[in-house]
């Protein structure tokens, strides 16, 4: 019951701030009746499980892990864009294997998302233990950097019970 709330709660939320419609109380009605849909839709499909909506693998550390992310992804951005505006680009492709410390499903998608996220990079292949990455450049094919990235990752998860 509580995967039902978390998601009726995030769904609702996620509405009012795409729609932006905080005082017309039609469309927020609406916007009510469009949440129950889905939510009720989720559950006659079965997708609202512990691999459709895995809210229970994560904590709230999760929030900066996010923010920390979209300071590396700025980052990233921009060394990025300073090769494609440069007159000799320094592009040197490589393909990395990276070890994944995550134990749950959730967190190893978490991770190879994050990668590809990541401007200049993309994960490749995921298997058990490793993903292959595909760096753009030596610099962000930094394999600190990408085990600094997992362990941030694998610092958000719920340990398993």
């Amino acid at each position: 019951m509580g995967r039902y709330l978390t998601l009726g709660f995030v769904l609702a939320v996620i509405w009012l701030l795409l729609s932006g419609y905080f005082h017309n109380p039609l469309l927020l009605s609406l916007g009510a009746v469009s949440v129950l849909l889905s939510m009720y839709l989720g559950w006659r499909a079965g997708a609202i499980d512990e691999e459709g909506a895995p809210l229970s693998e994560f904590s709230w550390r999760i929030i900066p892990y996010w923010m920390w992310l979209g300071g590396e992804i700025a980052k990233a951005n921009v060394a990025v864009a300073r090769e494609a505006l440069a007159v000799r680009p320094r592009l040197s492709p490589k393909i990395v294997r990276v070890p994944m410390t995550q134990t749950t499903n959730a967190g190893k998608v978490t991770f190879a998302n994050s990668i590809t996220l990541t401007p200049g990079t993309v994960s490749i292949e995921l298997s058990k233990d490793e993903i292959i990455v595909h760096a753009l450049t030596e610099s962000l094919a930094d394999m600190d950097g990408l085990a600094d990235m997992g362990a941030r990752v694998s610092r958000t998860e719920r340990p398993r019970r």
